[in-house]
């Protein structure tokens, strides 16, 4: 898979840091979060996936098309139909990302829920 997306970055630096990024994500980690991975990956700070999250230059669009078409290729059933609910992951507290000053603040007890996401995987090659 990583051989697949490697073109899509110009540079060699965030090719790399990019592959130690999903290794970091399928590592058996407590939790998962730039430092975590980071830490996994050898390197002394986040730093260096932040820039790859925020500010390094590769093309997000293909990288997404690839691993879309990997996932097709591999797991694909032309009578699948994927569903993604995150409604099972809750937020609570005022600190919770989402809960911001535009955001007003749960109520004390209350549980502030993910909207709920729902896709389906693309046509297989020949469908209409």
């Amino acid at each position: 898979m990583l051989g697949r997306v490697a073109g899509r970055f110009g540079r060699v630096e965030p090719r790399r840091r990019a592959r130690a990024f999903v290794l970091g994500l399928l590592a058996d980690l407590p939790r998962k979060n730039c430092w975590t991975i980071a830490e996994h990956a050898g390197d002394p700070s986040p730093d260096g996936m932040q820039h790859l999250l925020g500010r390094a230059v590769w093309d997000h669009d293909g990288v997404r098309d690839d691993v879309r078409a990997y996932v097709v290729e591999h797991l694909g059933d032309p009578g699948a139909v994927l569903v993604v609910d995150e409604t099972g992951d809750l937020k609570k507290g005022t600190t919770t990302v989402g809960c911001s000053a535009s955001t007003p603040a749960p109520q004390a007890g209350s549980r502030t829920p993910r909207s709920p996401s729902t896709c389906s995987p693309p046509p297989m090659p020949g469908t209409p």
